[in-house]
């Protein structure tokens, strides 16, 4: 027995397995940076930095999403960009997941310190969300616009004490972000205090569009709370701010935030579907053809304007202002060029390709 035993362990560590050292897997098109607060002394935090794929070849600024959890979650959302991206839904943007740096860094009590707007007698470090605001104003933004090329446009995205933090910097910091995604947010914090900051958010005249996004979990405890906070936010009909609430069926906590990152960006960066008048339809309707001699139709039907593949085989374009029209099937963008009030042709830009199509009739 002992014989088979010792021959047992001499084959395991013979096994190519036991001694191999595999590499680890990285996430393509990501890096990390590390700042050393003033603002929370000595803490370190760690951003993961998700860039667009034509960052290098490109000169200019993109719309940044900041993430909560990126501990857990930054895999999750660069799947969520990188598939809404190539179908057309959203443009290229720069993910920005914050964590914790350090020595052993416990997320779970560092959170509950720089997510929540009060401090909750069973945690004693919880209260430091206005701290943690202003390291995101006063050093993570900076640094942002010094290493890399942002707009000031940006997004905020949390699930449970990150949506509670998400939904608190949209009622008292209203200005730092134009899109807000919030799963399963912590809305019985400390006695229901986000009441309090929603009915002073209720006072504030938005002179900038800002959208919403918050869910729930059909099983979740905090259903019934969620529906009556969401209820109330969408009675008050707060100007410049447009809201949807879901509570997603068969879903729990942590499982909402696959879905609310999701269709939250969607939201936050859906386009118009304006109505053009007769005579711009008119003018973009007509033949229109490539470099290599393809042709297509633009045909108007209606109140539409129509791309033909072929008799068979239509797609309905959408305005998204008066000169860029897009369809919904895939990453499809027609941009259109004009010299002299005629239409010269338009750029027709592709998920990794845009070429132009002159108008030759």
């Amino acid at each position: 027995m002992k014989r088979c035993l010792f021959i047992s362990i001499i084959i395991c560590l013979l096994s190519p397995h036991a001694k191999a050292q595999y590499p680890p897997v990285i996430i393509p098109g990501s890096e990390t940076r590390k700042i050393t607060s003033q603002i929370v002394p000595g803490q370190e935090y760690e951003l993961q930095i998700l860039l667009p794929g034509g960052y290098k070849e490109k000169k200019k600024n993109y719309t940044v999403v900041y993430l909560m959890d990126s501990q857990w979650d930054f895999p999750l959302v660069k799947s969520i960009y990188g598939q809404h991206y190539y179908d057309g839904f959203i443009p290229e943007l720069i993910i920005v997941g914050i964590t914790w740096g350090g020595v052993d860094p416990n997320p779970d009590s560092l959170r509950a310190r720089d997510y929540t707007p009060t401090k909750e007698e069973r945690l004693l470090q919880s209260g430091g969300a206005d701290k943690f605001l202003e390291v995101m104003k006063s050093e993570i933004f900076p640094f942002m616009k010094k290493n890399y090329r942002v707009s000031d446009d940006r997004v905020l995205m949390g699930c449970s004490l990150g949506g509670l933090f998400t939904l608190y910097t949209l009622f008292t910091h209203t200005d730092m972000f134009s899109g807000y995604a919030a799963a399963s947010p912590a809305i019985g914090w400390d006695r229901e205090v986000l009441y309090q900051f929603e009915k002073e958010f209720e006072k504030k005249k938005l002179t900038t569009p800002v959208r919403l996004y918050m869910t729930v979990g059909d099983v979740e405890r905090g259903k019934s709370g969620f529906e009556r906070f969401a209820n109330l936010m969408k009675s008050k009909n707060h100007e410049n701010v447009s809201i949807i609430s879901k509570v997603l069926e068969n879903t729990g906590h942590s499982g909402t935030k696959s879905e609310t990152y999701s269709r939250g960006l969607q939201f936050i960066f859906k386009r118009n579907q304006l109505q053009l008048n007769e005579n711009i339809l008119n003018k973009y309707a007509g033949t229109y053809q490539m470099e290599n001699g393809n042709r297509i139709e633009l045909k108007k039907e209606g109140k539409s304007l129509y791309w033909y593949y072929s008799p068979q085989n239509k797609v309905e374009l959408y305005a998204n202002t008066e000169t860029h029209l897009y369809a919904l099937h895939e990453f499809f963008n027609l941009y259109f060029i004009e010299t002299a009030n005629k239409v010269e042709g338009f750029e027709w830009a592709r998920y990794g390709s845009t070429i132009f199509l002159k108008k030759i009739n």
